[in-house]
């Protein structure tokens, strides 16, 4: 299209010339998950990142936290979100907002893959992974203490 504009042909899951890269290299609180990148890595007039997020089952996103928000939709299966000091279910076509600085975490606990796509500022603040004093403090539920990983 001669205006820039394109549509990315999508086949299970998979994207026509979109590479799955590793989640993060940074860290290592996580585990059986990857990431594509839609949109807004090569299209600089867009001021969002559409990512999307495939976490095998038995396996989680890192425990975080950050200043800005951002918007999750499912798309494929079924698990759990931590947000904060509640745990909630979650399947397809869910739609999860994640205020800032709250400490989240994703996990694809049912015995499928867990997949969504997350919209993000383009510019934006680096995660942080709340220390153990800092989840005391925060997370009271023994629900939830009992479920994240650290």
């Amino acid at each position: 299209m001669s205006n820039g504009s394109k549509v990315i042909h999508s086949d299970n899951y998979r994207w026509q010339g979109v590479e799955k890269k590793e989640y993060k290299t940074d860290t290592q609180n996580f585990r059986d998950i990857h990431r594509v990148s839609l949109l807004g890595d090569e299209i600089r007039e867009l001021n969002t990142q559409t990512r999307y997020f495939e976490i095998q089952p038995g396996g989680y996103s890192s425990l975080e936290r950050h200043r800005h928000p951002h918007s999750v939709v499912i798309i494929r299966g079924s698990g759990t979100v931590v947000l904060g000091n509640e745990m909630v279910s979650i399947k397809s076509h869910d739609v999860v907002y994640i205020a800032p600085e709250t400490i989240h975490q994703f996990h694809a606990d049912r015995e499928e893959e867990l997949g969504f796509i997350c919209i993000v500022d383009r510019y934006r603040d680096r995660p942080v992974i709340p220390d153990d004093a800092t989840i005391q403090k925060e997370i009271t539920s023994l629900e939830v203490l009992n479920k994240i990983k650290k």
